[in-house]
């Protein structure tokens, strides 16, 4: 079995999709995508998965523990699967390319994500309204506009917010960093948005249609 890390071979192929594999474990574990089992439970939470090593991981989400750090800097996490993803960071490795249009991707799960921009799919359906999205993660982020769950907390005030791209905008008040920098005049601000708005004024037109006639 061990042979076939060297030679390539993946006689263990799913009848449901292209997933190959070398070991018929792997197959059994790939299976349950598709049939939805999830026979590892915590004792703590209750969080159910489909493999021994996923519970493993997960547990460390309870006792704080994050083992594998990086050696390019002090991210630290309880995944080998998530380090192995941060180092790309690092390395600028993209392996996921999408057969549309040739974009590249970090992740296989940012890469189907994408790939529903181009089929327009919305396999994710919400139980409460007749919200339907491309992305789990954009479904868990609505859900919680009917739960009102508000996960991500600041360190420094009391504001709690759905999102993560939230509570990295909001940090931004408490360091003064203005990120986003018109490219036409010396104006800085800390969100997106407040750049667009800028970009909108009159004053920011005229100066760009100057640039344009060489007149700045």
């Amino acid at each position: 079995m061990h042979m076939r890390t060297h030679t390539g071979e993946k006689p263990y192929a799913c009848d449901v999709c292209e997933f190959r594999s070398s070991q018929l474990a792997s197959l059994r574990s790939h299976a349950r995508t598709h049939t939805g089992e999830k026979p590892y439970v915590c004792d703590i939470c209750g969080y159910t998965c489909t493999t021994s090593s996923s519970l493993k991981t997960h547990l460390l989400t309870h006792t704080g523990e994050k083992p594998h750090a990086c050696d390019a800097c002090e991210y630290k996490t309880f995944s080998r699967g998530s380090l192995k993803m941060h180092m790309r960071t690092h390395t600028g490795e993209k392996p996921y390319t999408c057969d549309i249009c040739g974009s590249t991707y970090t992740t296989f799960s940012v890469l189907r994500k994408h790939i529903h921009t181009h089929t327009g799919a919305k396999p994710y359906a919400c139980n409460v309204c007749e919200y339907r999205t491309g992305s789990r993660d954009s479904l868990k982020r609505h859900a919680r506009t009917h739960t009102g769950e508000k996960p991500h907390a600041c360190d420094v005030c009391e504001y709690s917010c759905s999102a993560l791209s939230y509570l990295k905008r909001h940090a931004l008040t408490h360091t003064g960093e203005k990120p986003y920098a018109c490219d036409i005049c010396s104006f800085r601000c800390s969100t997106s948005d407040g750049l667009s708005k800028h970009k909108r004024t009159q004053s920011h037109r005229r100066k760009a249609m100057h640039k344009q006639s060489g007149v700045m």
